[in-house]
């Protein structure tokens, strides 16, 4: 599933091209997404400016006077921006039509969404209880500590709970788990604030390096010009189970928490 580093690489790779730029149009060609796309969507936006795009976790916001279409990739899809007359495929659901191309949301799973905000209503549902996003300053160790408090389920899993921070996915609470020393099924009511300090840190700097790689690569991401992100690459411990721990040397574990797969280092975390 892309991750916030993909979707903000997306929307860094969409924005000067729609921004400022009136919509001409809204195409539909198969309705039945995640939610099912909302219906008038053409009769809504055309002749409206795209005032900014702008990321809230892992959805996408097109802001125009009247609302925001609210875009969101599901398990395999990717928002490009295509050239005018280039053939929809597929697997080419909805476009978005401007006067030189439009953007084009490609979703074979059908996981994805296209949804509907109107200016002036309350913030959307999806989106009520999401968390401080993990880049800004009012997600920090204070704050992890005291949510904590009590909990006796996995650190992992807290640090991907949407409603504690927004957008810290499997690939990324692995490696910042890994950095920060914590074992990745400790209980997160355990971790004192010392380890929390550390892992804000982490995660933070593991996010802002994926986002300046350009996204990690997933089988079936590409980012908004068409290339595979670069920092799958350079993952310390996401995918290498069975490797060497690339710090101590001994080999990775491989452990499902939640039904995700979690890989980490017995020697190094604790």
């Amino acid at each position: 599933m892309p991750e916030l580093p993909e979707v903000e690489t997306t929307r860094r790779g969409i924005a000067p091209h729609i921004e400022g730029h009136r919509i001409e149009d809204v195409v539909v060609r198969n309705s039945k997404l995640r939610y099912g796309v909302p219906r008038g969507l053409a009769k809504k936006l055309s002749g409206q400016v795209v005032e900014q795009v702008v990321r809230r976790g892992k959805y996408l916001l097109l802001e125009t006077e009247v609302g925001a279409l609210m875009l969101h990739l599901g398990m395999s899809g990717s928002l490009r921006y295509v050239n005018d007359g280039l053939a929809a495929t597929k697997h080419d659901h909805v476009d978005v039509v401007f006067a030189s191309g439009c953007l084009r949301l490609h979703d074979p799973r059908r996981f994805g969404s296209v949804l509907w905000l109107p200016v002036g209503s309350a913030e959307h549902p999806l989106l009520a209880n999401v968390g401080p996003e993990p880049l800004s300053d009012e997600f920090n160790a204070d704050y992890l500590y005291q949510r904590s408090r009590g909990r006796r389920g996995p650190i992992k899993n807290y640090i991907m709970d949407s409603k504690v921070v927004a957008g810290v996915g499997n690939i990324y609470a692995n490696e910042s788990l890994f950095m920060a020393g914590i074992l990745p099924q400790r209980a997160a009511g355990r971790v004192s604030l010392d380890r929390y300090q550390i892992l804000v840190i982490k995660i933070k700097q593991v996010l802002q390096a994926a986002i300046d790689s350009g996204g990690s690569t997933l089988r079936d991401f590409v980012n908004s010009d068409g290339k595979p992100g670069y920092f799958a690459f350079e993952h310390k411990v996401y995918g290498r189970e069975g490797q060497p721990c690339l710090a101590c040397g001994d080999v990775l574990k491989l452990k499902r928490i939640a039904q995700r797969a979690t890989v980490y280092c017995s020697s190094c975390q604790h």
